[in-house]
This record gives structure tokens, C-alpha cells and sequence, in this order.
């Protein structure tokens, strides 16, 4: 039997060669924003409204492949992967996210992250190095943070 699937969008936001990333207790990993698409919500809006809820941040989509130049019908943009998920939740049970990733910039020029929420570099991300946060043990991101963490500093920032 397939498992209960649950659409979810995240942001890899990009700010001078760095990331936003925060350490989730819950589940003691190092992950980028994201959430599950609300209903009547399409993907950029949920991963817009996940980035400022969690962040603070205004933010927008970098384009990952060409925009159509269409006046109708209303493209969206198109998330850079998908990428299926295993969640083991004790609430809602053994279900898959189907996680459209999206590669974001800050609106404003300075921008201020929320608590607990920090800058990763992309070095730190290439290095393996763990990260900390205070009174939390020093964790390494998972390898998909790692690898797509770099992917979004390569294009948005160009390094």
C-alpha cells in the first residue's frame, strides 16, 4: 500500500555566499525553511509564506529554468527538484512529503534572521563540518541540506 502523501515546498534562501538554515529539535537535524502547501495555495506561495514565517525574511524565487512569456495562463515557477521524503511522524504516522525545493533570495539588502535560524557558508556546507547552536550537541546537515544548500549558493550568487 502507497503511503498518505503530503505536498510540502522548501526554500534553500541564499544571502552572500550563505544559507539560511536552523537546527529542528524535533527531529535533530539542520534544515533549510519549508512546510506542507496549504489549500487553494500554490508551491511559490507556500514556500514564500514558509520562508517568512519561520525567518522572518521576505523573500523571492530565483528562476531555476525560463519563464514563459505567457499572459495567460499564470505560470508558476517550476521548484529546481523534487524530491520524495520518508516521514516517520508519532502523530500522523508513517507518510511521504513530496518536497518541491525552491532556491530563494532575501528582498531586503541586509537581511535579519529570526532566533535560531543562521548563515551557513558554502565551505561549512562542502566541508561536512558540523554546525552548533547554542546548548545543542554539534550536528552535521543531512547530505540533500548539504548538497542542495551549495547548488543554491552556485546559482543565486553565481560564485
Amino acid at each position: 500500500m502507497t503511503p498518505t502523501r503530503h505536498f510540502t515546498a522548501t526554500g534553500f534562501v541564499v544571502h552572500d555566499g550563505s544559507v539560511a538554515l536552523h537546527f529542528h529539535r524535533k527531529l535533530r537535524l539542520w534544515l533549510p525553511p519549508g512546510g506542507h502547501v496549504e489549500p487553494d495555495e500554490d508551491p511559490v506561495q507556500a514556500v514564500l509564506r514558509e520562508i517568512k514565517e519561520e525567518t522572518g525574511l521576505d523573500a523571492t524565487v530565483v528562476p531555476t529554468s525560463p519563464v514563459l512569456g505567457l499572459g495567460y495562463p499564470i505560470h508558476v515557477h517550476p521548484p529546481y527538484t523534487i524530491l520524495v521524503e520518508d516521514i516517520d511522524d508519532p502523530v500522523q504516522g508513517f507518510h511521504h512529503h513530496i518536497d518541491m525545493i525552491y532556491f530563494c533570495r532575501p528582498t531586503a539588502e541586509n537581511p535579519a534572521l529570526g532566533d535560531g535560524w543562521v548563515w551557513v557558508s558554502r565551505d561549512d556546507l562542502a566541508s561536512g563540518s558540523e554546525l552548533a547552536i547554542d546548548g545543542i550537541e554539534p550536528q552535521i546537515p543531512p547530505d540533500d541540506v548539504r548538497v542542495l544548500g551549495q547548488a543554491a549558493i552556485r546559482l543565486v550568487d553565481g560564485a
